[in-house]
């Protein structure tokens, strides 16, 4: 295979959604699998929607996930610029190239003109397609329109005979009949390119070797095709990835959930896990094997191997998959994902001492296996670092509520005032006794006091919270619950 160069061109639109990351990603491994180059450029020719907000968007998300580019915005590279808007005087050149080649003209017809033209053609039940009524204006008629201060767009002459085929690495062989191909607009009347035209141009002049891109760029293509024809550039080769939907096998969208990359970032989710399961949004190696490595994904990654069917976002795989990846973090990776989170919702000082990160280190350690979310960290562990904490109403009226629950826990607050510390040795037969006292089992005795002490009936295990905690607020705690009950009473 010829040196691969591919490239990943979002609108700045709006936010990176996982249908561009999954883009991104595919072209990403493409390139890393076959030492090849990834592009970065950016189609912002939408002046009215474009913004430097979506490009900084966009450039964090792709950095998050660890997509690093050869070429584009901050690195450069000998085929930019590599924003579109930098770009205009390549597509003018090139349009002049195709008006004297007869391959373009301009078009003056109004809006209302084209309806005309349409709804005419729908009275006759024909295709709705442009009639072409100017591609034959003398210079007498285009100088009418232009004092009129009509300001015309150029259309693309197309083939109407025969047939145009895509072969797509992925789909096989795409055919198109040219009869359904209009002559399509290439420059809009402000002079700004529109999508086909300039994609072509920049593809071809940065020597993209495959286009790697979502189906819904299938009805592009034969258009795309003709251009790269007329221009007498190489045509790439195709890949046309698969719609991304959701539970309910619509299109995903926010009504979904998350489908920023930044949104999944601020909720918790890991770069790994986020790569991991976006690459098999389509793609699969065999059955058996569900997490890869990023070096596996550049190992193991083809074309061939991806599916043309539509691939379902299933938010609790990826939740499982990420607390997979959350699991194998070493504790001082865990602690640095985890303490931004901690800091922002005003846990934790925003310069802990030593004394505080080991603290906060021995809270995560005990967290670690319990959270799929960097973000859970918050909730799961607001009771070790603050007594201001609320009660689960429903753990409270379950437990508390109950008969047992105020007797067991004036035995232990009793027996807990009274031991050295609150090590596992010297909790061991305070429990023991308690349960000898009630004639109830570790369980029964255990569920009042972990409620009374983090305010909810899940919590690592008993001794773990009691010696983090410590005396004094374990007693305090302890005190509250029994305001609690006696204001039930």
């Amino acid at each position: 295979m010829s040196k691969v160069r591919v490239r990943f061109a979002p609108s700045p639109t709006g936010f990176l959604h996982v249908g561009g990351a999954r883009t991104a990603l595919y072209n990403w491994l493409f390139a890393r699998h076959h030492g090849g180059t990834f592009v970065l450029r950016i189609e912002d020719t939408d002046l009215a929607r474009s913004t430097e907000e979506s490009v900084r968007g966009i450039l964090d998300g792709m950095r998050f996930l660890g997509l690093d580019w050869d070429e584009g915005p901050e690195v450069g590279g000998e085929y930019g610029p590599y924003f579109q808007t930098e770009r205009l005087e390549l597509y003018h050149k090139y349009v002049q190239q195709l008006m004297e080649a007869g391959r373009a003209y301009e078009c003056f017809c109004t809006p209302e003109e084209l309806e005309a033209q349409r709804q005419a053609q729908r009275e006759q039940k024909l295709d709705i397609h442009y009639d072409g009524r100017c591609r034959h204006l003398t210079e007498e008629q285009k100088g009418a329109y232009r004092a009129e201060g009509r300001k015309p767009v150029v259309r693309f002459v197309s083939e109407k005979e025969g047939q145009t085929e895509i072969p797509d690495l992925i789909r096989g062989s795409v055919v198109f009949q040219n009869s359904q191909i209009d002559d399509f607009v290439i420059v809009k009347s402000d002079g700004v390119p529109t999508y086909n035209y300039a994609v072509v141009i920049d593809d071809a002049l940065m020597e993209i070797t495959h286009v790697v891109r979502g189906e819904d760029h299938i009805p592009n293509t034969p258009k795309q095709i003709q251009l790269y024809k007329a221009l007498g550039f190489p045509i790439p080769e195709f890949a046309h990835i698969p719609m991304i939907l959701g539970s309910d096998k619509t299109r995903l969208s926010k009504r979904h959930g998350a489908t920023s990359v930044m949104q999944f970032h601020d909720e918790g989710y890991l770069a790994d896990a986020m790569v991991n399961y976006l690459a098999l949004l389509g793609w699969g190696y065999d059955d058996s094997q569900t997490l890869f490595s990023r070096d596996e994904l550049i190992e193991k990654f083809s074309l061939e191997r991806v599916s043309k069917n539509p691939a379902v976002f299933d938010f609790q795989k990826l939740q499982w998959m990420n607390g997979v990846y959350i699991r194998e973090l070493t504790l001082d990776e865990f602690y640095d994902h985890a303490f931004p989170h901690l800091q922002k919702a005003g846990l934790v000082p925003a310069e802990p001492s030593e004394e505080e990160q080991q603290l906060i280190k021995t809270v995560l350690k005990e967290l670690q296996s319990r959270v799929k979310l960097i973000s859970e960290v918050v909730e799961m562990s607001r009771y070790f670092f603050t007594d201001d904490f609320p009660y689960n109403e429903e753990a409270v009226r379950k437990v508390l509520g109950k008969g047992d629950a105020k007797g067991v826990l004036e035995y232990l607050r009793a027996a807990l005032a009274s031991v050295s510390s609150f090590s596992h040795e010297e909790l061991e037969p305070v429990f023991n006794g308690a349960m000898e006292e009630f004639d109830l089992k570790l369980g029964k005795v255990i569920q009042p006091l972990r409620v009374a002490v983090t305010g909810t009936n899940v919590s690592p295990g008993i001794y773990e919270v009691l010696e983090i905690v410590g005396q004094q607020r374990t007693l305090a705690r302890i005190d509250r619950a029994l305001d609690w009950i006696a204001q039930g009473e």
